[in-house]
């Protein structure tokens, strides 16, 4: 069992597959892994970035230094999250500081965008949102089915987006770039477009864990996890679409 996101790695949910419930000798809600829990779960983590992102917001918003909080929630949401991947049992910890560090980040870079494109902002969080129940639809009622075949695609193609923003970091780094994909044009605009619909589809890929995760009886701390998880691939797709809609209007 794999998925795209980094975050829910293969080797998590391994050891609670089949005959996990044999080591598990009271398999009850109270104390496994369920879908219901991992959904307050995320509703928390979301709420806390919500919390943190207003607060970077308004700073900027109001004439503010905000670049201090955008490199420090950045900084810190990173420390959190490899703490979290490599270490799931602090999850009930870590992921709620995690989701609070990443909302200075995104607050910040949310009121970027808003200075220059009137109305992004809303545009992305109900895009992302948007896509995020249109991805449960369709895996709730078999729409999209996760075959190996379809997970592998997902999970190289979001590898190989990964790998193209390592090389431009590194080329930024020489006063130089990956040419074109950051621009306004259709070359900027069809690999913002692509790297929307991997990061849409890992949200299925999230979910079908998730699943999995709470049908083999995993501890109940992993529903903090698999909150965390779907946060990762959630802030990933905001971003996105944030430079999606900035491409488009920077057209205009």
């Amino acid at each position: 069992m794999r998925s795209g996101n980094p975050a829910l790695s293969a080797d998590v949910f391994d050891q609670f597959e089949a005959g996990a419930n044999d080591r598990f000798d009271v398999a009850t809600s109270v104390d496994t892994m369920t879908i219901g829990g991992t959904t307050v779960k995320t509703g928390v983590l979301l709420g806390l970035a919500t919390l943190t992102a207003g607060f970077t917001w308004q700073l900027a918003v109001g004439g503010g230094n905000a670049t201090p909080w955008i490199f420090g929630g950045a900084i810190v949401g990173l420390v959190f999250a490899l703490i979290t991947i490599f270490k799931p049992t602090a999850a009930p910890w870590t992921a709620p500081l995690y989701a609070l560090a990443e909302g200075f980040f995104l607050g910040g870079i949310s009121a970027m965008y808003a200075s220059v494109y009137q109305g992004i902002v809303v545009q992305a969080v109900l895009l992302t949102f948007g896509i995020m129940f249109a991805m449960l639809v369709a895996f709730g009622t078999g729409m999209v089915q996760v075959t190996e075949r379809f997970r592998a695609g997902i999970v190289a193609a979001t590898g190989g987006i990964m790998l193209v923003y390592l090389v431009s970091i590194v080329m930024n780094m020489f006063g130089s770039g990956v040419p074109y994909i950051h621009g306004s044009g259709m070359i900027g605009i069809g690999f913002s477009l692509f790297v929307v619909i991997i990061a849409s589809l890992n949200l299925v890929l999230d979910f079908d864990f998730i699943q999995k995760g709470s049908d083999a009886g995993a501890p109940k701390y992993m529903e903090w996890y698999g909150a965390f998880g779907l946060m990762v691939t959630l802030v990933w797709l905001y971003i996105e679409i944030l430079r999606l809609l900035a491409k488009l209007n920077s057209r205009d």
